[in-house]
This record gives C-alpha cells, sequence and structure tokens, in this order.
C-alpha cells in the first residue's frame, strides 16, 4: 500500500486531475487534459488484486464479484477523497481515479456567472446542471450547494453514487446520502427523502423516469431540486428527460415538465490562454416563452429563445465563447472548436451579428 498511496500523493502534489492504474503498463496521469506516464514500476497482478482487496468498501464487494466493475469514493487521510471506478479488462483489474478537491472551489475560482449564483438562490423548481462527462458539472453543482450553505438556513439532502464534496454545516443542515452505504439504492432513497422535511435535495444523476418522477413531485411541493444530466445544450436536455420515459406519457409530462423546471445550465470546459480551463456556458431559464415552447412541443425552438434571452439572464454557448474571447481569456481558435455553431461565431468576431435567434423563433 506504500507504493500506491506514492502514486496518488505524487498525483495531488502534481496537479493531477485522473490517475490510472492498469496491470503491465505504466501508472499514468491526466494533467491539463494530457495523458502523462509515471516513472514508477509497473503495476503487476498480484499488486492490483491487494489493492482491489483493501480499498473496495465492504458494502460493494459483492456488486463487484456479479458485475465485475464498480464506483465508489475512496478518501485518504492527508491527501483527499478520489472518485474510483474499478473495472475489469482482458480479465484484469484496473482503476481510473479522479482526485476530487476537499475544498469546494468559489463561484469566482470557477469562473462562474452571476445568473448561476441567483438561480442557486432560487425558492423552487428543478435545476438540471447539464453537460459531457468531466466537464465540471459536479463541481459547480458543489459550488451552489456551498453558495446556499454559506448564505441561508436551509436543509438539505444530497443522493450521491458517489459522495465526491463533503461539506460541512454552516448556515444550512447538510445530510449526505451515498447510494449503497446509506440507502439502497437511488430508488428507495426518493421514496422517503419528502418524510425527511428538506428543503433543498440534490440528486447525483437523473437516471432514469423514477429520479425525474420524484423530482417534479419534489418540484409541485416547493422544493428545490439539483440534479445533472448527461446531454451536450440546454435544449437536449427536455428531449433526454423525455426520453426516460414510453411515448404514450410523453404529452403529459411535458406540460408537466413546463411547469416544474426552473433553469438548465449546460457547460464546456474551454482550454484558456495561461493553459488552464475554463467552462462556458448555456443557460435556459424559465421565462414564459420557455414554457411555452415547451408546452406546445416545439422544442426545436429553444436555441433561438435562448439565443435572445439575454435581458432574462439566458445564455448561448456562442455568446458565451464570444465574452470569454473579448475578455482575453481564451483565444478565437480554442473558442471555434467548441462553439455549437462555429460559422456564426467566426461571424460575430468579424463584427458580424446576425439575429438568428428571432429568425428561428419565426
Amino acid at each position: 500500500m506504500e507504493l500506491f498511496y506514492q502514486i496518488l500523493k505524487t498525483a495531488v502534489e502534481g496537479g493531477a486531475s485522473d490517475v490510472h492504474l492498469k496491470i503491465g503498463a505504466p501508472v499514468i496521469y491526466r494533467i491539463n487534459r494530457e495523458l502523462i506516464a509515471v516513472d514508477s514500476p509497473f503495476p503487476t497482478a498480484e499488486w492490483m488484486n491487494k489493492i482491489v482487496e483493501s480499498i473496495t468498501p465492504a458494502h460493494q464487494q459483492k456488486r463487484l464479484e456479479e458485475q465485475r466493475e464498480v464506483d465508489f469514493s475512496y478518501y485518504v487521510p492527508e491527501l483527499g477523497r478520489f472518485r474510483t471506478n474499478l473495472f475489469q479488462q482482458r480479465g484484469e483489474w484496473c482503476l481510473a481515479m479522479r482526485y476530487v478537491k476537499t475544498r469546494v472551489p468559489s463561484f469566482e475560482q470557477l469562473g462562474l456567472l452571476p445568473q448561476i449564483r441567483k438561480i442557486a438562490e432560487s425558492p423552487r423548481g428543478i435545476v438540471l446542471l447539464a453537460g459531457s462527462t468531466g466537464c465540471g458539472k459536479s463541481t459547480t453543482l458543489a459550488a451552489m450547494i456551498e453558495h446556499i450553505n454559506s448564505n441561508f438556513k436551509k436543509h438539505v439532502i444530497t443522493l450521491e453514487d458517489p459522495m465526491e464534496y463533503v461539506f460541512e454545516d454552516n448556515q444550512s443542515v447538510i445530510e449526505q446520502r451515498e447510494i449503497g452505504l446509506d440507502t439502497l439504492s437511488f430508488h428507495h432513497a426518493l421514496v422517503h427523502v419528502l418524510r425527511q422535511d428538506p428543503d433543498i435535495i440534490m440528486i447525483g444523476e437523473m437516471r432514469d423516469d423514477v429520479s425525474f418522477t420524484a423530482a417534479m413531485s419534489a418540484a409541485d411541493t416547493g422544493h428545490l431540486v439539483l440534479s445533472t444530466v448527461h446531454t451536450t445544450n440546454a435544449s437536449q436536455s427536455i428531449h433526454r428527460i423525455l426520453d426516460f420515459f414510453k411515448a404514450d406519457e410523453r404529452d403529459q409530462l411535458r406540460r408537466q415538465l413546463a411547469g416544474s423546471l426552473h433553469a438548465v445550465i449546460c457547460q464546456r470546459m474551454v482550454g484558456t490562454v495561461d493553459g488552464k480551463l475554463t467552462p462556458a456556458f448555456e443557460i435556459m431559464l424559465d421565462t414564459p416563452l420557455v414554457r411555452k415552447l415547451i408546452e406546445e412541443n416545439r422544442l426545436d425552438k429553444l436555441a433561438g429563445a435562448i439565443e435572445t434571452g439575454l435581458d432574462d439572464g439566458m445564455i448561448s454557448f456562442n455568446q458565451s465563447l464570444f465574452n470569454l474571447v473579448k475578455a482575453g481569456r481564451v483565444t478565437e481558435r480554442e473558442a471555434m472548436s467548441k462553439a455549437t455553431n462555429p460559422q456564426a461565431l467566426e461571424m460575430n468576431f468579424k463584427g458580424i451579428f446576425l439575429d438568428e435567434g428571432r429568425r428561428i423563433l419565426s
């Protein structure tokens, strides 16, 4: 275990976001999105078996035997917490470990927009954090919860698989429940959560119709529900939610969603001129126009509503990227590579702004 500890310690000190261990191959760190091989002994099958036996939580061992892969949170004193995925390839164990900083970064440190602070202060409704894997959804969500914790007297219950950030009660009372350890499943926890007197419920990920039905029920009874979904833009998140349900249920669900959804915050990580990362955002809010488009199943018009909704606090990816370039934080080339509509963004850089949003809506 001493070598394993040194591998993790070096990763933390070197600023690595991820550690990859594979039998018979170099130890790999991901630093600033690049994979870097480390000068370290190659993991052997015997060594990996000992590591697996040592770090796998007792409540996950049966699942590991049956399914051959599990997610869990691994805590190392003096180093911190690692979000861990243990799996097999070619019949041999592999580990992918993401270092989770124990201190939740502030809004300013993360480069979050002022609108997100206002969304975190919402009294009720469903707020979804959207984006691809590794885009920082969980960190943004943690920053929103910590903002609530620092400024409001609320009862917050989180349902996580696995737990990533650990919160200390400040103004709020926060109870964190890890699936498999503190409750049997998301389904089981969601059945009981409203009886636990929460003001705010954080669901680690929207995974199925049960999760979202419970979220709508909570939002309809005056709770704020925060969760994540794997989609690439705000309007696609609506399609993703509806896909959880059978075709003959979607019309009714869409009308309910129009009344329950408060905001969708979608983010993409963008490389900065100083070699770091910053998020670009697309934000969709429950304006009267957005609610009407969802109710009437005109989801293809949502992108136009976002683009024309700057005065309401909405912003598109192209607008966000344009602002980052003008602030000198991101190059035009990097912005173009992350843009939803690169051609339109290129025209913006040349000073040409077409009223594309109003054209879409018309």
